[in-house]
């Protein structure tokens, strides 16, 4: 049995066979596959319903818990340091409470929080720094003006590392806020031109994108409700531009401002900038295309060429050895 099992004449045609029938099966599997398509779409829109309920109820949540938040969770320690210090008028400019808000922090604690940070974090780092340096010796072997240096450099770290992570909270937003702008341009263009009020088509983008992206739909939310108090509309227009801090929202909220003031189409602005959008996004999706070659370049030369030269190059190699 071990012979005829092991018999070449018997497993090629036994392959030929495999393959034959995988083949046919391959390209008949298309046509006898049963069109299930609406089964699939109905349990994605099934999916989506769900998930959309579960973040509109996440986000509820949320929003009780901030309002709540802003009245009963005020730090009076940290606010009163910060007045007896004065560190208002010594670290915060107009850019700075611009920059926490597009962060994401608006509340009068998030910065009383950031300046307490700002004023304490270069002694903490400064006193960890000195304790590792010159106690335990973590650069014993350099020279002391070198280590002396090395630990202002750490305290002088700590006094950036609040703006460095505001930098980051503020990339973060935006690049969400950047990927879902142009479907919301496209969903409150079709509630403009249904004949929706600008403040309800607010609201019903977002309620659509707070899926795809909470931190627009957050911003959106707050911006309908400042149309609703504000005595005037076009610096609620501005609010908005100026928290998410994008050249493409702004542009979007000066054409809300023209449209209000001179009653100039708002539905065509809208078409145009929803198209602008769109191309930006496919072109930085390009250039991140074609900035991927170069990037690999490196990987290939360490990870790859190495092994496929060892693969070509190591029979020859082992050849040559046996004979010599």
């Amino acid at each position: 049995m071990v012979a005829t099992l092991t018999d070449p004449a018997i497993l090629l045609p036994a392959f030929v066979m495999i393959a034959v029938l995988a083949t046919f099966y391959t390209l008949a599997a298309p046509y006898l596959d049963r069109g299930d398509l609406g089964k699939r779409m109905k349990a994605v829109a099934l999916e989506r319903e769900q998930m959309r309920a579960r973040e509109r109820a996440r986000l509820n949540t949320q929003a009780v818990q901030s309002k709540a938040s802003l009245r009963a969770q005020h730090n009076t320690s940290v606010r009163q340091v910060v007045e007896r210090l004065n560190l208002r008028e010594a670290l915060v400019d107009a850019n700075t409470v611009n920059r926490l808000k597009q962060a994401g922090y608006r509340s009068q604690n998030a910065l009383n929080i950031f300046l307490f940070a700002r004023f304490v974090l270069p002694f903490v780092f400064l006193t960890l720094a000195g304790f590792y340096i010159f106690y335990l010796g973590l650069l014993a072997d350099k020279p002391l003006p070198m280590r002396i240096l090395a630990t202002v450099a750490i305290g002088y770290l700590g006094f950036y590392a609040p703006n460095i992570f505001v930098s980051n909270q503020v990339s973060k937003r935006q690049k969400s806020i950047r990927r879902a702008w142009p479907d919301a341009l496209d969903l409150m263009l079709i509630c403009v031109e249904s004949g929706i009020s600008i403040e309800v088509a607010f609201k019903r983008v977002a309620d659509e994108i707070a899926m795809a992206s909470p931190e627009l739909a957050e911003e959106l939310v707050l911006t309908t409700a400042e149309l609703s108090f504000l005595q005037e509309r076009r610096v609620a227009y501005d609010n908005l531009g100026t928290r998410i801090g994008l050249d493409t929202v702004k542009s979007v909220t000066q054409a809300l401002i023209q449209a209000e003031r001179y009653g100039t189409p708002l539905a065509q602005a809208l078409r145009v900038l929803a198209q602008e959008c769109r191309d930006q996004r496919m072109n930085e999706a390009e250039k991140k295309a074609a900035a991927l070659p170069p990037k690999l370049t490196v990987p290939m030369i360490l990870f790859f060429l190495p092994v496929l030269v060892a693969v070509i190059l190591g029979p020859a190699g082992i050849q040559v050895s046996d004979r010599f």
